[in-house]
């Protein structure tokens, strides 16, 4: 009973109940793509093998690098809003599993740039592939106008979130 109040405690909906069934059908997807996602994120953490601040902290890592941007500990105190102690542990473990690379700064003596190690990006990206390649699969059988409307929807609702969470 327990593990089912959890399955589906993210379907629940903690506004009035929609109107019209079909939007009732459109949200319930919505929040159970959501719980989905939560679900698989949170298995591809596992799958790397890394506790949840170091998964975040590569994948960070991994951003600036495509990016091209040098990151250092103080670049993942801010973003993972951990104390500097908390995060010299975080780059240590990962040095020591041999997923990140710390090298001297150019000109700073005192900092550090962090890398992802050959090896961390492969960890990530294995872990990472298949949830992003059901997405792409799923997205590329839709019609044009299928996906032209997934993308209006979704971005309607992600442009009210996010215009919610400024005021």
């Amino acid at each position: 009973m327990p593990l089912n109040v959890v399955r589906h405690e993210s379907e629940h909906l903690y506004a009035r109940e929609p109107r019209r069934a079909f939007a009732r059908g459109a949200i319930q997807a919505v929040l159970r793509l959501h719980r989905a996602e939560e679900v698989s994120i949170e298995r591809v953490r596992q799958a790397s093998g890394l506790g949840k601040n170091e998964f975040h902290a590569m994948r960070y890592l991994l951003q600036a690098q495509r990016e091209q941007r040098e990151m250092g500990p103080k670049d993942l105190i801010v973003m993972l809003g951990l104390s500097s102690a908390s995060v010299t542990k975080i780059v240590d473990n990962l040095v020591e599993l041999g997923h990140l690379s710390r090298s001297p700064h150019k000109t700073d003596r005192r900092a550090w740039i962090l890398q992802p190690t050959e090896a961390g990006a492969e960890n990530i990206e294995r872990s990472y592939g298949n949830f992003h390649q059901s997405v792409v699969e799923v997205m590329e059988g839709l019609s044009p106008a299928d996906a032209a409307t997934v993308e209006k929807v979704l971005s309607d609702v992600i442009e009210r979130l996010e215009s919610a969470d400024s005021k």
